[in-house]
């Protein structure tokens, strides 16, 4: 593709080498590809340049390619990467460097000359491999394997000072947030997940699953609860990126043979997010959605009839498993004038009731505050740096959790190892840290008292043992 296509596709030349001196521009297919050198640290070099791209419809990236064409993303915290000033734009003085001696300017590298007269390179050399003065240059090919054609020289003299051979590319890609094609994963994941909560939702209607396998089709009221509130709460976040313009995938349903017959959904998100608010919205959606069909769900099913234990199944069960209730589940039950029916060993609330109390604890575990979870996105968009400090106390705090129960409640280790377990995975995704913003601006004091009622309605839905194994 000719440089004048590329460069048409793309943001004005002129606001690109206002931060990054380019030396040759190329497009294979949707992509393009900007070879030079940054005249600013990455960091402030990508919050100036990204929403230049994403203004023509592209999400770009900074990578860096050496010797031998080993591609690889350089550090936002890396220092200046001409320290010596080679590239100084505040000296005043065109074609020259800090310390006096010629240089090349950005209106030079394009003409091919340099300030003390030499011949140098201009862009469109830089993509045919030749230099004005006739010897072999780089081409884009070249630039993107990480090699000159000589194999020793920084493509145009836009390697760093101080004998570093990496070559700098800014790589822009089309933001994508449509749905391409039939999402078959997603699809057979969601079908899957369906017999895997009708498996699981018989048997709190009291069916055997192996001996009646043809009645497992009575649990749908369950299936459909848990199904709901799952997909709803993702859709929350899917929606949002896409009026946000952030890649993310559909719901990926995750059938695990459990007592609720999964372990949740994800979506899978790509590109970095634009700006706090982008972040806070995409984070507090999913929650808020999620609550909304809970709390639906739950008034319906405890509107529905209870189910019993037949007798032989009270007489010879020699374990029960109990569910701990929410405070947010007793509030609705007291709001409807409906029985939980706590004391009553043969009656239990109907299995939709499980569906909402499965939706108040994911909730739940989505708003704690670390990593990538929801409650680390919402609280990195409130806090800014100060949710990583945050983060790295959450770990303890529920492993100090875990050891109270046990210790002080007189709880087994079944039931309170699933905060053992959530401290362990809060420790994880802690170290990983959170999504960073390219826009870091503070947040606004709407989006800041709805993140405060986003946590309270969190912690309306937290229960400390969620299940206890009894007997």
């Amino acid at each position: 593709m000719a440089r004048s296509d590329a460069v048409e596709a793309g943001p004005p030349l002129e606001t690109v080498e206002s931060v990054f001196r380019v030396s040759a521009v190329d497009r294979d297919g949707s992509t393009l590809r900007y070879v030079g050198r940054p005249l600013v640290p990455p960091e402030p070099m990508m919050r100036e340049l990204w929403p230049a791209f994403r203004e023509v419809g592209y999400e770009v990236r900074l990578t860096t390619v050496e010797r031998g064409g080993r591609p690889r993303p350089p550090s936002v915290d890396a220092p200046d990467p001409d320290p010596h000033g080679t590239v100084g734009a505040d000296d005043g003085r065109p074609g020259t460097t800090a310390d006096g001696k010629p240089g090349t300017t950005a209106d030079d590298a394009r003409t091919g000359t340099t300030a003390d007269g030499k011949p140098g390179t201009t862009a469109d050399d830089a993509r045919t491999g030749t230099t004005v003065d006739g010897k072999p240059g780089t081409t884009a090919a070249d630039e993107r394997l990480g090699t000159t054609t000589d194999d020793a020289r920084p493509l145009s003299g836009v390697g760093l000072s101080g004998g570093d051979d990496r070559r700098y590319v800014l790589v822009a890609e089309p933001i994508d947030v449509g749905i391409d094609g039939v999402p078959w994963t997603n699809l057979l994941l969601f079908l899957a997940t369906v017999l895997s909560t009708l498996f699981a939702g018989a048997q709190w209607y009291y069916i055997d699953p192996f001996a009646q396998p043809t009645e497992i089709w009575r649990a749908w009221p369950f299936s459909v609860a848990i199904l709901l509130v799952l997909g709803v709460h993702e859709m929350g976040h899917y929606v949002l990126s896409r009026y946000h313009r952030v890649n993310a995938s559909l719901p990926y349903f995750l059938p695990v043979p459990t007592l609720i017959g999964t372990m949740g959904a994800v979506i899978k998100m790509k590109g970095r997010m634009p700006d706090r608010r982008a972040l806070f919205d995409i984070g507090v959606a999913g929650p808020l959605a999620g609550l909304v069909a809970t709390v639906a769900v739950t008034v319906v099913g405890l509107h529905l009839p209870p189910v019993h234990a037949p007798q032989n199944v009270v007489e010879e069960s020699g374990v029960v498993i109990q569910l701990g209730y929410p405070p947010l589940l007793e509030l609705l039950a007291t709001a409807v004038d409906q029985p939980l029916y706590r004391e009553d060993p043969t009656t239990a609330v109907n299995p939709v009731v499980i569906g909402g109390w499965v939706g108040m604890f994911v909730t739940f575990l989505n708003l704690i505050p670390v990593g990538q979870l929801d409650g680390g996105h919402i609280l990195r968009a409130m806090a800014g740096e100060l949710q990583e400090t945050i983060a790295a106390l959450v770990p303890g705090a529920l492993f100090a959790l875990a050891g109270y129960l046990y210790y002080v409640g007189d709880y087994s280790g079944n039931s309170v190892f699933i905060w053992v377990f959530w401290g362990l995975f809060a420790a994880l995704i802690a170290a990983a840290g959170p999504a960073r913003p390219v826009d870091d601006g503070r947040l606004d004091r709407g989006r800041l008292v709805l993140g405060v009622v986003t946590f309270v309605l969190g912690v309306l839905c937290f229960m400390p043992v969620p299940i206890a194994i009894v007997g």
